[in-house]
């Protein structure tokens, strides 16, 4: 049952700056709720222990905060097995603490964003448990992706899909029927033919915009409507396909007409809210049709997450993602790290071409040296940009965890991704010291190694050179420099082989990818760099992984 404050809420009193477009150009903070700030010693991150580190978010710079699920949920997959859309899980808080959470954020200037689950819900969900009960045939079950089996007895799953998590994307229930479910089997996927499932997720987004969220970041957005028939996808291995080939359960073109229904809903509410796709897609291109002028705002630009720190690739994807954002008047996204991916600083410190979930540390001060000259990088484009928690300190994953204390779903099934996504979801330090430097009074539900004390807030505020103070100052830099934020172009200047150079006004970034020191022009006044760079007779020599920041004013 969703829960209710003891007394409706009145509108949230709403002092965050009005500025038109501002999701144009702003600069989001994910916080992953169960891993950033603990209130009450159980081990756990809670809202109230977000709603106390507030004000640290808006010393950093930020625009708004993107709050992973925080909804009732069995916690199968972490919460995104949704069992209360309206409700939040106790491990979290409740409603009120929600709601001071959005107020008090509105009162220190910053948005709030949240997540929603849409592709699935989870397997402890009234609809779905009423599914199971009534049976085979009932209309409750046709809400979700119900079918017979294959095979002389409907033994065989009703196609060959496959789960990302691994295994068949089909489970068999007592009454010999088979459900979808993409992820975990705990996840069972809606049928979004269904107009009851229109109906209430539409509501559901009613219902948050009235506690005052500032908008939604959707969860599987690419996969709420399947092929028509759920053909068979032909053979095996099909999960090396993801992000390279349009899927019969992914990116197919019925979504768009889900969106543009609910942008209807969206834009019935002052304060410019708005939307934001998690759309895993082969192009680009096709990113860029979620977000034509009547259905989302954003999406995530996995293609540059994944690309490796090489001048030249990044180039062809700056190049290709502006290029295809031009004609849908979207602006842009950056991100290099989020929960379900190996830190940056990880991720550059080992060779190129491993992917997005890597198992080894690598050689950490090569990662860091990467990670920090990548963040500049990324803050100089033209748009929206996305810090994941704890990446404004230069934390590594933490590749090192015991089995025993892993939760990652994917990482107990026999096949599918990796299932290491726990390395970046350690509880991040705030102090030296402490039982869990600061991330409560208690403990931490994942093990933090020896060395997080060195790494933490405390350790490094004002502290010159310190990574958490170089993204305090690139973010004030953003924002006092007019020609950062939104834009569509760059104006690319000759430079050496493995750098970057980009004009943008009175603005210029130069970033070094390659191994060696290199000698560019110095443009004018140095705002920033990522490292120690040298100037003379009008040359600057920077270090190898190094970025720069210029003004020619």
């Amino acid at each position: 049952m969703s829960q209710q404050p003891s007394a409706a809420p009145a509108p949230a009193t709403v002092t965050v700056a009005r500025r038109r477009d501002w999701w144009r150009d702003a600069v989001i903070y994910q916080v992953y709720p169960r891993s950033f700030a603990d209130s009450n010693g159980d081990g756990m991150g809670d809202l109230e222990g977000v709603r106390s580190r507030l004000p640290y978010l808006r010393d950093l710079g930020v625009d708004a905060v993107w709050l992973s699920p925080f909804y009732a949920s069995p916690q199968a997959d972490a919460g995104y097995d949704v069992a209360d859309y309206r409700a939040v899980d106790p491990m979290f808080g409740n409603l009120l603490d929600a709601d001071a959470l959005i107020r008090d954020a509105h009162a220190l200037g910053l948005r709030i964003i949240v997540d929603l689950v849409p592709n699935h819900s989870s397997d402890q969900h009234e609809w779905f448990k009423r599914a199971l009960a009534e049976g085979p045939g009932s209309p409750s079950r046709d809400r979700y992706h119900f079918r017979p089996g294959k095979g002389e007895n409907g033994e065989l799953p009703p196609n060959d899909w496959e789960s990302i998590f691994g295994g068949p994307a089909w489970t068999r229930v007592a009454d010999g029927e088979w459900y979808l479910h993409l992820f975990a089997p705990e996840q069972p996927d809606f049928n979004w033919e269904h107009p009851a499932v229109g109906d209430e997720f539409r509501s559901i987004l009613r219902f948050w915009l009235d506690m005052g969220v500032d908008g939604f970041r959707i969860d599987v957005a690419h996969g709420l409507v399947k092929a028509e028939g759920l053909p068979d996808l032909g053979g095996a291995d099909q999960l090396k396909l993801l992000g390279n080939d349009v899927m019969p359960f992914f990116d197919q073109d019925g979504v768009h007409d889900v969106y543009r229904q609910w942008r209807h809903v969206l834009d019935e509410y002052a304060g410019e809210r708005i939307f934001v796709a998690e759309a895993w897609t082969p192009t680009v291109e096709r990113t860029a049709n979620y977000v034509r002028p009547d259905e989302l705002h954003q999406a995530f630009n996995f293609q540059y997450l994944s690309t490796d720190w090489d001048a030249k690739e990044l180039r062809a994807v700056i190049d290709r993602t502006l290029e295809a954002m031009r004609p849908v008047g979207a602006p842009a996204t950056w991100v290099l790290s989020n929960h379900d991916v190996t830190r940056h600083a990880t991720r550059f410190a080992n060779p190129p071409g491993l992917g997005t979930q890597i198992r080894t540390a690598g050689d950490r001060e090569l990662g860091l040296r990467r990670a920090r000259a990548a963040t500049l990088l990324m803050l100089a484009l033209p748009g929206s940009a996305y810090v994941y928690q704890g990446e404004e300190l230069g934390l590594p994953d933490v590749v090192d965890l015991p089995d025993e204390v892993r939760q990652d779903p994917a990482y107990f099934r026999g096949a599918g991704q990796d299932g290491f996504r726990d390395g970046c979801r350690v509880p991040i330090p705030w102090t030296r010291e402490g039982s869990s430097y600061g991330f409560g009074p208690g403990g931490s539900w994942l093990p933090q190694p020896a060395n997080w004390g060195e790494l933490s807030i405390e350790a490094q505020t004002g502290v010159a050179g310190s990574t958490l103070e170089l993204y305090r100052g690139a973010l004030r830099v953003r924002r006092e420099q007019a020609d950062l934020g939104a834009g569509d172009a760059v104006e690319w200047l000759r430079a050496p082989e493995g750098v970057l150079a980009f004009r943008r006004g009175e603005f210029v970034c130069v970033a070094n990818t390659s191994g060696e020191s290199v000698t560019t022009p110095a443009y004018g006044r140095v705002l920033l760099a990522s490292g120690e760079l040298t100037e003379a007779d009008g040359e600057a020599k920077l270090p190898a992984d190094t970025t720069v920041w210029w003004t020619t004013a």
